[in-house]
């Protein structure tokens, strides 16, 4: 796209300084006002067939014919270059892109997915069922199309860059999730994602052990290993069956909600700051019911007592069919 915009840029250049040698030239040599020269020049270069303010002088002739062979050529050039863009799409697709550019420049508090393999549409997928605002970045041209096709809001560019982040909105962003292939690019994209933004919360796929640690000292806030955990998954459904089925439906029935809630206690109305959990009231006004507390420190509390103090920076986890959870985010 950088190519398109310096060829434009190159084209708009070009016309002015005809324009505006053909204006300077006529005002010098033929003594014209500057409306007087502009329009002489404007009629030169277009080739309208109109006559002279008034006669020309053999210098004024000189400078005329080579201001037409020079006007010509650019001209060519131009239409040339136009005609290229649209032939190939490539203007489209610049234009295209410079309002998906637009958009992601109005985000604000979004997640970045980088990678759009197996891992990064599961992501998509969790985020798009919570309503959540996010940016994938890809670099594959077929991912892409069939992106852009799916109205999901993307930048085609190697994650592991400075500029595709930049692009993506890394220095507004809350969340990145790095799903790459390989290890050491999800270290790059950690690494590069710190530096650009130091409160960003940063979760990186890693497919060996060793790469757990590394990640985490690059700046990884989670680090996930889908391998270990799939295969600790099909044991545990040998051992405790139940107990994990029932754990999958909470955390994924249903294709547009969950029964699993998160609540930020600063986001609740401030007369519940130093309250506790019972005040909430939350049973008998939304029917969900809070097993997890997790305090500023990070600790988390399962199945807390009523009296817990709700305290600033502290989470409560709560559980509901997806009819309450609907409940509990119109009222909370």
């Amino acid at each position: 796209m950088k190519g398109i915009d310096s060829k434009i840029y190159k084209i708009i250049v070009l016309v002015v300084a005809v324009l505006s040698v053909g204006t300077i030239g006529y005002m010098l040599l033929s003594h014209y006002s500057f409306i007087d020269a502009v329009y002489q020049t404007v009629i030169t270069v277009t080739t309208v067939g109109f006559g002279e303010v008034r006669p020309f002088s053999d210098e004024e002739k000189i400078f005329t014919v080579f201001l037409i062979l020079t006007s010509i050529t650019i001209f060519g050039y131009a239409v040339s270059t136009f005609s290229e863009f649209v032939v190939s799409g490539k203007l489209f697709d610049h234009f295209k892109h410079k309002r998906v550019e637009k958009k992601i420049e109005k985000l604000v508090g979004h997640t970045i997915v980088c990678g759009y393999g197996r891992n990064g549409k599961q992501a998509i997928y969790k985020l798009k069922n919570y309503g959540k605002q996010y940016v994938v970045i890809e670099k594959s041209k077929e991912l892409i199309e069939k992106l852009d096709l799916e109205g999901v809001l993307n930048v085609e560019g190697d994650s592991t860059t400075d500029d595709a982040l930049i692009r993506a909105g890394i220095l507004k962003a809350s969340n990145l999730i790095t799903a790459l292939p390989s290890d050491a690019d999800n270290l790059f994209v950690v690494l590069s994602a710190r530096q650009l933004n130091k409160e960003c919360t940063i979760i990186s796929r890693a497919s060996k052990e060793s790469s757990y640690s590394k990640l985490k000292i690059a700046g990884a806030d989670n680090v996930i290993m889908p391998d270990k955990l799939g295969g600790d998954h099909m044991a545990s459904l040998v051992v405790t069956p139940d107990v994990i089925e029932f754990v999958d439906r909470l955390t994924i029935e249903g294709e547009t909600t969950a029964n699993l809630e998160e609540i930020d206690v600063d986001e609740l109305p401030l007369k519940y700051l130093g309250k506790t959990i019972l005040d909430l009231d939350l049973r008998r006004k939304t029917g969900c019911t809070v097993i997890g507390f997790r305090n500023p420190d990070k600790d988390y509390i399962i199945n807390p007592e009523a009296d817990s103090i709700l305290i600033k920076g502290s989470h409560l986890i709560v559980l509901g069919r997806p009819e309450q959870i609907i409940k509990l985010r119109q009222l909370f």
